[in-house]
């Protein structure tokens, strides 16, 4: 280290600053994430940001501000349009997390596709050549007419090319790579990143231009780099997905310009994603008929109501102590039905392993999955299949009531689109329905009237 220059030592996982090396961080209790990283100069810290500057030397009434003529602009991917809100907002700066290869490049490249058709966009790759880039826009059919690439990781760089290009729309692929060469340190550290998500949102908020950033997760499945860019940032989404299972899931879980209870649904094709407008229909394709431990319930992600198939399987135990296995439900959430199905209904669920699964990797979060849950593990005990055109809903209570579910109108509505004869729920709810209904509704109080129906 040259001498004069002062330097500090930064926890890659929290962001805590320590002056001396420590081999574990007394902030997060993590070991050996302390590196050694450059201060700046204080003629560097002064100096203002790419785009910082905005022209406004005074505060002014709500009043007086000029409402953006084009609030949103609409990335031509549905899909994507319902996460963000109904389009991406001008200025806002996005960012998409998820695993590797589960397909963020290739969305964003495909909406910048559709982004750059009217005003030129530029795509910054940090990972890929140029050439390796054109090879899968070629293979996604991505023409690109007014889409700009650059194969660049310095964002001095990077923000002098946008000045000069003036673009309607930018991609940054992926922040961990970008670098700014004052710092210092290397590219994904957590000043690195930190500031040049900085420079970026300072970019975005001055020109108006939405702004898109991959960022890399953990092993945890949180997104690299210090916790405070997901709070720097308008936006954040995650796309998920098994890497066997052709569905993605991409996922709002910041938006403040929208609702974050919305999905996206994709499939992963040779050809690369493709939008899945009815989500129903794809995951009860596959659905077995006749099989027991098998039932379909619904549930709201948004203003999106999704038929998702309940699995349960109850087997004896061939340990001491029975297992409580579930996947996408909560297996605490699954305990506790086991709980009141044995003490309520005199379910003989003792010495037996259960497992639910909630097909096509979906996740329920909501209680008014619970009905259905207690119905799949009777179903698998008795061996006795529900019948398949019967749509189950309902919270469970620990006194063996049924109550009420939300939003049940769009519920029956999707239900019955998808062809259910007959739908099983609250009689709670049952009472507010208030249209047009051609399915057969069995209204149930407790959780024995929903078993004796049943079967």
């Amino acid at each position: 280290m040259a001498k004069g220059v002062k330097t500090h030592f930064t926890c890659q996982s929290c962001g805590y600053v320590a002056a001396k090396w420590l081999g574990r961080c007394t902030e997060c209790g993590t070991w050996g994430s302390l590196v050694e990283e450059v201060e700046l100069s204080k003629a560097s810290q002064a100096r203002p940001a790419w785009g910082s500057s905005t022209g406004q030397t005074k505060p002014v009434l709500l009043k007086e501000v000029d409402s953006a003529k084009e609030a949103r602009r609409l990335t031509g991917i549905a899909e994507l349009d319902r996460v963000l809100g109904g389009g991406v907002v001008q200025g806002s700066l996005v960012l998409l997390g998820g695993d590797p290869g589960i397909g963020k490049s290739t969305l964003l490249l495909s909406a910048m596709d559709r982004l750059s058709r009217d005003r030129p966009g530029l795509y910054v790759s940090g990972e890929e050549s140029l050439q390796q880039t054109k090879m899968r826009a070629e293979r996604l059919g991505v023409g690109g007419e007014q889409m700009h690439l650059f194969a660049e990781t310095d964002l001095e760089k990077i923000l002098t090319a946008t000045e000069k290009l003036a673009p309607g729309s930018l991609v940054v692929d992926s922040i961990q790579t970008m670098f700014l060469p004052e710092l210092g340190s290397a590219p994904g550290s957590v000043s690195q990143v930190r500031e040049c998500a900085g420079r970026l949102m300072a970019w975005a908020k001055k020109t108006g231009v939405p702004t898109f950033m991959v960022g890399h997760v953990t092993k945890e499945g949180s997104i690299a780099g210090p916790r405070v860019l997901e709070h720097m940032v308008d936006t954040v989404l995650y796309f998920e997905g098994e890497r066997g299972h052709p569905f993605r899931l991409l996922r709002a879980h910041k938006n403040r310009f929208g609702s974050t209870n919305e999905i996206g649904v994709f499939e992963m094709k040779g050809a690369g994603l493709a939008e899945v407008p009815d989500p129903s229909a794809l995951f009860l394709s596959e659905r077995p008929r006749n099989a027991a431990g098998s039932v379909v319930t619904s549930t709201l992600n948004g203003t999106r109501p999704i038929l998702v198939e309940v699995q349960a399987l109850v087997a004896p135990t061939g340990y001491g102590t029975a297992r409580r296995t579930a996947m996408g439900v909560d297996s605490q959430r699954v305990a506790l039905l086991a709980a009141v199905l044995e003490k309520k209904e005199d379910v003989q669920l003792v010495g037996c392993d259960l497992f639910v699964n909630v097909a096509g990797g979906m996740s329920l979060t909501e209680p008014a999955s619970d009905l259905a849950v207690c119905a799949a593990l009777v179903s698998s005990l008795q061996n006795r299949p529900v019948d398949a055109q019967t749509l189950i809903l309902g919270e469970v209570g620990l006194a063996g009531e049924v109550r009420a579910v939300g939003q049940i109108e769009p519920r029956l509505a999707e239900a019955q689109k998808m062809g259910f004869k007959r739908v099983v729920l609250p009689k709670s709810s049952a009472k507010r329905l208030d249209f047009d209904l051609k399915m057969e509704v069995m209204a149930v109080e407790t959780l024995g009237d929903a078993l004796r129906l049943l079967f």
